[in-house]
């Protein structure tokens, strides 16, 4: 378009001066001194987009798409360019809608990147960029992200991490107690403490159904939030002597075996609505495994179900 029809039009791309430094950024409404600046540098004609009525700017629009997928603990960037990024505000447990996510990020133009969900955050961590793709947005798209995201009160929220009350209980033969709780402990209450959370309650009981279900009700009875059960020898079975002293002491299998490895061999289960996790061998390492995937989870009171253990197979293979 020739620079004197140009006024009122928005930069599709950077403008150079002479030394190659950018004279007028893409995006930018021109104006008459705008032109003067152009005609100065040689320009005569010049790549802009006309804005129709009621379009909204890029900037404009990804301001409002931060504040309909913005949740609780999230705050916002400035804008530049059409993109804002997400931070965390407190430590917490990064929650994320899928389904909300995924669209908005099916419309046209729009485009949000997250980190992975269930992820521990500090605050001032980024948990996501939104960048608009063009420079004019429609009303209707912008309202049409406005309502998914008041349906979804929140696609992007943090759930503040709380101190929870843990009981763990460990299981085994008399002569293996001591090697047992060298090998189990450490690596336990590290987890535990790293999430700000605090062990009231340990104990070591025969690896027989009735001692399995004392040793539940006495946790139940501490109100404890969580109950860590792990042995000298992993579960095998749902039938196996864990899962029939916890259901012994009044609680329900939810699920026996997860598809992680390492940590195929997870059991969980409620008890008064309180979460037992019956934990692999692998608990004993620091390396990730599955329990690393779903204490966080638990401690941040999230109720999981089944089908959130089978979703862990997507990125399973912890390597």
């Amino acid at each position: 378009m020739d620079i004197d029809q140009a006024v009122g039009g928005v930069l599709i791309h950077n403008i150079a001066d002479a030394q190659g430094h950018k004279a007028l950024h893409k995006g930018h409404r021109l104006t008459s001194a705008d032109i003067e600046k152009l005609r100065a540098l040689g320009k005569t004609q010049v790549f802009v987009g006309i804005f129709d009525e009621g379009d909204i700017s890029e900037n404009e629009a990804a301001t409002r798409i931060a504040r309909a997928v913005t949740g609780e603990n999230v705050t916002s960037s400035a804008v530049t360019t059409g993109r804002i990024n997400l931070f965390a505000t407190v430590r917490g447990l990064l929650h994320i809608n899928a389904d909300a996510l995924n669209e908005i990020n099916s419309m046209d133009g729009i485009t949000i990147a997250t980190i992975p969900a269930h992820t521990v955050v500090e605050p001032k961590k980024m948990l996501a960029t939104i960048k608009t793709i063009g420079l004019a947005f429609t009303e209707t798209s912008l309202q049409n992200v406005e309502q998914i995201g008041k349906d979804a009160q929140g696609v992007i929220h943090v759930h503040e991490l709380q101190p929870s009350r843990v009981a763990v209980i460990l299981t085994g033969s008399a002569e293996a107690r001591a090697g047992v709780e060298k090998s189990l402990m450490p690596a336990i209450r590290g987890r535990v403490e790293e999430l700000g959370s605090h062990i009231i309650l340990q104990e070591y009981v025969e690896h027989h159904r009735d001692a399995i279900s004392n040793a539940v009700r006495r946790a139940l009875e501490q109100h404890v939030d969580c109950v860590i059960i792990a042995g000298e020898t992993s579960i095998m079975d749902a039938s196996d002597v864990t899962p029939m002293g916890i259901v012994q002491a009044g609680g329900r299998i939810e699920v026996y075996g997860a598809p992680v490895e390492p940590g195929n061999l997870l059991l969980l289960a409620y008890a008064n609505n309180v979460p037992i996790m019956g934990a692999p061998g692998c608990v004993k390492s620091r390396d990730t495994n599955v329990v690393d995937l779903i204490l966080p989870r638990l401690l941040a009171g999230e109720r999981l179900r089944k089908r959130d253990i089978v979703a862990l197979a997507n990125g399973g293979l912890l390597l």
